[in-house]
């Protein structure tokens, strides 16, 4: 017998231990009527680049790969933080700066090719558009850079598109600056450095924090753990297929877990005392780790009792669209009886819906009997090791 509890709501209590905080996204920017993603393209191969432009690029994508998203370099930073990554704070993480940055290579570009047309008061528009737009440099597999290496520059075609001409860079024996079309593909870019100028879609979320040691000093604060209350987090997240066009980056998944955390309840007026919480992460799975195990440590429950019977457990891949949800239930027992606490998880009608649906106890039974322990499973085209502690 299992009686069912209506709650109200989205989100019925936001447990975001280990969760994204969700910002307002800009609004449309006004690049779009001046700049496309081909032209700033084109634009950026024609600037001067030196040694170290390619060095400042290299900064911000490393800064903001250190800081869970993708190899990215936003435009916005670009022009008022040169070298931060997202995640910066705008503040970029090289003391000293650059002695001229690629803000400085921009507006001297514009200058040259605007200010006689239009006047310098709509070379700062185009600098404001620019900056004030979504575009950023997006460089795959930049860790593979030999330091020296210039760039080709390409744009993102639009989904589904694995090839598209860019622009190789190069010095001359003379010193020259020279421009060349080439075709460019995901395994030109995993052999030398590719610069992609897309849209960002990932700095409106925070990525999880990771915890060094997140069971032991959890248990420290939970004191005596003799009612068998586990942490319960995921040890590592490996992807098994990338789920979009290289050019459009990374796969960002989240992952949305719903429980009544917690649950020890010892007669029906306990259970009032209770609801679904829902902790909802984003984890940023980069291209070169496609197959491979990545440790991420991320915490789901910090209360997970035997008397949990099921956990809604949702794992999407993000694509955007109109918000909708999925209802569901998390499911508790006690005294022979099953409870169900009837929740909806928010997703987008564009994301790909990677798993979804309820991990019971009996799934976790083995690790229990254990008192702890860490269980891998397949879900759709992606494997996750939990972790009980």
């Amino acid at each position: 017998m299992m009686k069912t509890f209506q709650f109200s709501g989205v989100l019925l209590c936001a447990l975001c231990l280990a969760a994204c905080e969700r910002q307002a996204l800009q609004p449309d920017s006004p690049t779009e009527e001046l700049f496309s993603l081909s032209d700033v393209a084109r634009m950026l191969s024609d600037l001067p680049l030196e040694g170290e432009h390619l060095d400042e690029v290299h900064d911000a994508v490393y800064a903001s790969s250190g800081h869970g998203y993708d190899e990215e370099y936003r435009l916005s930073d670009l022009f008022s933080a040169p070298g931060a990554g997202v995640g910066d704070q705008g503040l970029p993480s090289k003391a000293g700066g650059y002695s001229r940055p690629l803000r400085e290579l921009f507006t001297d570009y514009l200058s040259q090719r605007y200010a006689t047309k239009a006047g310098a008061a709509d070379v700062e528009r185009y600098i404001n558009a620019l900056s004030e737009s979504d575009m950023q440099i997006y460089w795959p597999y930049s860790e593979n850079w030999d330091g020296r290496s210039f760039p080709i520059v390409t744009f993102d075609p639009g989904p589904g598109i694995e090839s598209n001409y860019g622009y190789e860079v190069r010095i001359d024996r003379d010193g020259a600056h020279v421009v060349d079309s080439v075709l460019v593909t995901e395994e030109v870019a995993r052999e030398r450095p590719v610069w992609v100028i897309n849209r960002n879609d990932d700095a409106a979320f925070t990525p999880f924090e990771p915890f060094e040691e997140p069971f032991t000093k959890a248990a420290k604060d939970k004191g005596d753990t003799t009612d068998k209350e586990y942490i319960l987090s995921i040890r590592d997240f490996k992807m098994m297929r990338n789920y979009d066009s290289w050019f459009g980056g990374a796969s960002e998944f989240f992952v949305k877990t719903g429980a009544v955390d917690g649950f020890k309840a010892t007669k029906d007026e306990d259970l009032k005392n209770y609801s679904p919480s829902l902790t909802d992460l984003m984890i940023v799975v980069k291209r070169n780790q496609l197959g491979r195990k990545v440790p991420f440590n991320a915490l789901l429950l910090t209360n997970f009792t035997e008397q949990m019977e099921k956990i809604a457990f949702m794992v999407i891949e993000d694509d955007g669209g109109t918000t909708t949800s999925w209802k569901c239930s998390a499911v508790v027992k006690y005294n022979s009886k099953q409870y169900g606490f009837e929740l909806e998880i928010p997703y987008k009608d564009k994301d790909d819906i990677v798993w979804r649906g309820q991990l019971t106890r009996n799934y976790f039974q083995e690790v229990f009997e254990k008192g702890g322990g860490t269980l891998s499973g397949r879900f759709g085209d992606v494997e996750i090791t939990f972790a009980l502690e």
